[in-house]
C-alpha cells in the first residue's frame, strides 16, 4: 500500500476517534448544566459558565479553566446556546483545533504533499466549525420564529381562562413541540430556581436572537409593569408574526433560485481550480511559480470578484421585512 494513503488513512482514523471521544465525554452533566441554567448573583443572572459541572476530559478541562471569564469565550458560549449545540466552550475550542490540524494534513496528503492545498485545508477546517454552528443557529432560529405564532395563540387562549402568565408558559412547554417547548421550559425552570421572570425571559431572548420573540418578551414585561389587558396585546403581536413569516415564506419562494445561482458561481472557480490542479498541477502551479506578478495579480483579482460578487447576489436576494 502506498505510505503516503497509508499515512492518510491512519489520521483520519485518529481524528474521528478524538472528536467521538471529545463530544461523548461528559454527557452525563451536560444535561445537569442544562437543567440547572444560570443561578442568581447579587440580583441579576449570572454570566454563563464557560467549563461544565465537572471536568469531561483533560484537554476540555484545561481549555475551560483557561477560558473562564474571557469575553470571546462568552460570545463563544452564546453562540453555542442559540445553536443549541451540546458542547463546552473547551470542547467546541478542542474540536476546532482537531479540525484545523485534521484538514491541513488530509489535504496535504491527498494533495501529494502540497503546501497550498494543506493551505487551504487549514482554512477549511478553521471555517467548517463556525459554518456549522452558524447553520444550526439559523434552521433552530427558522423553526422557532414558525412556531412563535401558535405560541402565542396559547399563551393568550391560557391567560383568558384565567392562567397566570407563568402558568401559560408551563402550558406551552408541555404543548408544542422543540424548540418551542424546551426554552419555555428552561424559563419556568429558571423561575423555579430563583431567577425573575424578567430575567429568565432576557436569558431566553439570549439564547434565541429572535426579533419577533423580542416584542413578545417587551409586552410582558411593559404589561407587568404598567398593567393593561395582555391577552389582547399577545393576540395583535400574533397576527403580526403571522404575516411576517408568510411574506418571508413568499420572498423565500422568489429569491431561492438567486441564492443557489450566487452558491453556484461563486463555487464553481475554486471547484475547477482544485480539479486542474489535482489533474494537471505543472498547468496550474504557473499562477504563482512563473516570475513576475502577472500570476498571482489574476489570482487577487479572481478572489476580489469572486468576493464581491457574491456579497451583491446576496445583498439583492435578502429582502428585510
Amino acid at each position: 500500500m502506498n505510505p503516503s494513503l497509508l499515512a492518510g488513512s491512519i489520521g483520519i482514523v485518529a481524528v474521528i476517534i478524538l472528536i467521538i471521544g471529545i463530544v461523548s465525554a461528559g454527557g452525563e452533566q451536560r444535561e445537569i448544566k442544562e437543567r440547572l441554567g444560570r443561578f442568581v448573583e447579587s440580583g441579576r443572572a449570572a454570566p454563563a459558565q464557560v467549563g461544565p459541572v465537572k471536568p469531561s476530559t483533560p484537554v476540555a478541562d484545561a481549555l475551560n479553566k483557561f477560558l473562564t471569564g474571557r469575553a470571546f469565550a462568552e460570545n463563544i458560549s452564546t453562540q453555542l446556546a442559540r445553536a443549541d449545540v451540546k458542547l463546552t466552550v473547551g470542547e467546541y475550542m478542542a474540536l476546532s483545533l482537531i479540525a484545523i490540524l485534521g484538514g491541513g494534513v488530509i489535504a496535504y496528503l491527498i494533495s501529494s504533499r502540497s503546501l497550498p492545498f494543506a493551505l487551504v485545508g487549514i482554512l477549511g477546517g478553521y471555517l467548517a466549525p463556525g459554518l456549522y454552528v452558524n447553520t444550526m443557529q439559523g434552521r433552530r432560529l427558522k423553526l422557532f420564529n414558525d412556531q412563535l405564532g401558535d405560541t402565542i395563540n396559547l399563551l393568550v387562549n391560557g391567560l383568558r381562562t384565567g392562567f397566570s402568565v407563568l402558568q401559560a408558559m408551563e402550558a406551552v412547554a408541555r404543548e408544542l413541540p422543540q424548540p418551542v417547548a424546551g426554552e419555555f421550559n428552561r424559563v419556568v425552570k429558571e423561575v423555579q430556581l430563583g431567577l425573575t421572570l424578567e430575567q429568565a425571559l432576557q436569558n431566553m431572548l439570549r439564547r434565541v436572537k429572535s426579533e419577533d420573540l423580542d416584542l413578545v418578551v417587551t409586552a410582558i414585561n411593559v404589561q407587568r409593569e404598567v398593567g393593561g389587558n395582555l391577552a389582547e396585546i399577545l393576540d395583535v403581536i400574533s397576527h403580526t408574526i403571522r404575516e411576517r413569516v408568510r411574506i418571508k415564506g413568499e420572498i423565500g419562494v422568489l429569491t431561492a433560485q438567486g441564492m443557489i445561482t450566487g452558491y453556484v458561481i461563486s463555487g464553481l472557480p475554486l471547484a475547477l481550480l482544485a480539479i486542474l490542479y489535482l489533474i494537471n498541477r505543472e498547468y496550474v502551479e504557473r499562477l504563482w511559480t512563473t516570475p513576475g506578478p502577472c500570476g498571482w495579480t489574476m489570482l487577487i483579482a479572481g478572489a476580489i470578484l469572486i468576493v464581491s460578487g457574491f456579497l451583491i447576489i446576496q445583498k439583492i436576494v435578502r429582502i428585510e421585512v
